[in-house]
């Protein structure tokens, strides 16, 4: 299953309509968000809790109403014309509530994985607020869907994971995982080399570990980053081996594609869709090849006894897209 992070990203503005918008063109399997909360009670679209990345505006998210948001401009610093079949302008920011009408009306099932942002101002009264959106709209928390859509949420905040426990089945809630450096937390939370060691210290302190939750099997979801996968390569398989469904991000090229194939991971997260279904079909239909036109083999494959081929750890291809085949599950 294909996930468009934050839609298709790296042709829109990230987390906009027109973003959404191609992911569906795109032929994304679903679609991924992050939702803040604004100061009076909406959840908005957005991945950094601070205002000024994506849009010429300035100050947390959850200091400014809806309509103060909708008058910034969150396209023009990607450089990219927005088509007129994508949305207007004042149309591109998207409440989680707009985003599920642009779904509904995909004509097709689709998959929307919501990412809560902590830590937030609001507590677990994110969560709640994002429980409770579904819920009116008719989701039902056991099964997963809403009309056409199979939603699950999920955060990298392991209290807020065990929080959306308490609601939801653990099929439809995963735990995000990610080794905390300073680079990392410099780059999420906007801050520079010192704040960011401070911050580093802090979390290491009060925010409990997630892997935990994983490794237990209190979630059936686990959504490691690449750079994760690749950095604990026989710890994530082992997770696979005990039945942990893996959604990785953020895949974007060829060989991550295929060290997830070889692994096994079901559900990959991608800001180039339409690339990454390319490279499972061709996996699939044993077309492959490097850049160069070599056969593809990526070091997780290892080689076998009789043959010194390489052959894939636990690799399972994508297969064709037929009903029970756990790719598309």
């Amino acid at each position: 299953m294909i996930f468009a992070h934050r839609g298709s990203s790296e042709a829109f503005s990230e987390l906009t309509r027109a973003a959404y918008v191609q992911a569906l063109l795109d032929g994304a399997d679903g679609v991924e968000c992050d939702v803040q909360l604004t100061r009076d009670g909406h959840l908005v679209l957005h991945h950094d809790a601070q205002l000024g990345r994506t849009s010429n505006g300035n100050g947390p998210v959850s200091q400014h109403t809806l309509a103060q948001l909708r008058a910034l401009d969150f396209t023009s610093w990607k450089g990219v014309p927005i088509p007129s079949s994508h949305g207007s302008a004042d149309e591109q920011l998207l409440t989680l509530d707009e985003l599920l009408d642009l779904l509904e009306a995909a004509g097709r099932s689709i998959g929307l994985a919501v990412e809560t942002k902590h830590p937030s101002p609001f507590g677990h009264g994110l969560e709640e607020a994002v429980l409770v959106l579904l819920m009116r709209r008719g989701w039902d928390p056991e099964t997963g869907w809403l009309g056409n859509i199979k939603v699950s949420i999920m955060s990298f905040h392991p209290d807020g994971v065990r929080y959306l426990l308490q609601s939801v089945s653990p099929r439809h809630v995963c735990q995000l995982v990610a080794d905390t450096t300073v680079s990392t937390v410099r780059h999420s939370m906007r801050v520079g080399p010192a704040a960011a060691m401070v911050y580093r210290a802090g979390m290491r302190l009060v925010v409990p570990p997630a892997v935990p939750i994983i490794a237990h099997g209190e979630v059936e979801l686990a959504g490691p980053g690449i750079q994760f996968v690749r950095d604990h390569l026989h710890e994530v398989i082992n997770w696979r081996a005990n039945g942990s469904v893996l959604r990785v991000w953020t895949v974007d090229s060829f060989v991550d594609t295929h060290l997830c194939l070889a692994i096994g991971v079901q559900q990959i997260t991608t800001n180039v869709p339409a690339d990454v279904l390319r490279w499972v079909g061709e996996a699939t239909d044993g077309t492959a090849t490097t850049e160069s036109g070599a056969a593809l083999c990526h070091p997780a494959m290892k080689p076998t006894a009789a043959s010194g081929r390489h052959a894939p750890v636990r690799a399972k291809s994508r297969g064709p897209r037929v009903a029970g085949n756990p790719l598309y599950a």
